[in-house]
């Protein structure tokens, strides 16, 4: 799943959760011909992180169905574009972002994500169901289409993300939802970034971002270029790609980069050239638009 997402300002509709009314009054005109003022955008109150939930302890998948779905829907996130090449575009998977198989505390790990949904999310405009956010990455991170909402497919990826998250409260946020921001974002250097670049990351990612893949299948992704994830992403912005590099890379040496360094790297690399997702201009259709939105 795409991670800025993850990072979307959301309210989640379940059970005990705070909700939240909002006004949304039709334009009408009144006696005198005048249009009535436009609605407010949508305020959106953040749930804050629960930090006492935890990822549960591994546990291998159950025999029988059920486990028959969760191993599929492990294949799909782990080998995207093998498992179903006509629904992605490039060649990324899944857990090209969210790393350790989506466990990954810091990258997006989906623990506790299934019991967040329906939630509204300020990008879309709307409330979301799970099934829908997954077809977002489908779209914007794999340059692909949508998978069918109610197919054997979607059905094995979500009941993947249960299997991590049993046992995790619904409603309830996990701190390793999303990526960690970086509190105090540094102006940024893009010529510093293309040096990092050249010094920290082309050894695995290829001088031109293009990736490194042995027999067809990539060892390192591809970070721009043709085969990488689109403009629509939300590694294509700024404080979400700074947060990932800061806390994730170099593989196996995540959080040794300091904040500058992060954000130089992040300015750099979102800036090549990469696939257009041509309706993001209808993004945050009711407001709250990130300053680093594409």
């Amino acid at each position: 799943m795409d991670p800025s997402t993850e990072n979307d300002r959301t309210i989640g509709f379940f059970i005990g959760a705070l909700v939240v009314t909002f006004a949304a009054p039709l334009l009408f005109l009144s006696a005198s011909g005048s249009r009535a003022p436009a609605p407010a955008p949508v305020v959106v109150v953040e749930r804050a992180v629960d930090p006492g939930v935890r990822a549960p302890a591994p546990a291998p998948i159950p025999e029988g169905p059920l486990g028959d779905a969760i191993r599929r829907g492990k294949l799909i996130v782990t080998r995207t574009y093998e498992t179903l090449p006509e629904h992605v575009g490039n060649g990324l998977h899944c857990t090209s972002c969210h790393l350790e198989e989506g466990t990954r505390a810091g990258a997006a790990s989906w623990v506790g994500v299934p019991g967040m949904f329906p939630e509204y999310r300020s990008r879309s405009g709307r409330v979301d169901t799970l099934e829908r956010r997954v077809n977002d990455c489908f779209e914007r991170s794999m340059n692909g289409t949508a998978l069918d909402p109610t197919g054997e497919d979607m059905a094995a990826v979500v009941a993947y993300m249960g299997f991590l998250s049993r046992g995790v409260p619904a409603g309830r946020t996990p701190p390793d939802r999303g990526f960690r921001r970086i509190s105090s974002p540094p102006t940024p250097d893009r010529a510093h970034g293309a040096q990092l670049y050249a010094q920290k990351c082309a050894s695995c990612h290829g001088p031109d971002g293009a990736g490194v893949s042995t027999g067809g299948s990539y060892q390192f992704p591809p970070l721009w270029g043709p085969r990488s994830y689109t403009n629509g992403a939300g590694l294509a912005r700024l404080h979400t790609a700074a947060s990932f590099v800061r806390w994730n890379m170099p593989l196996g040496q995540g959080g040794t980069l300091t904040d500058q360094e992060s954000y130089d790297l992040a300015d750099y690399f979102i800036h090549q050239d990469r696939p257009d997702f041509a309706r993001r201009s209808r993004d945050w259709p009711r407001g709250g638009r990130p300053d680093d939105a594409r």
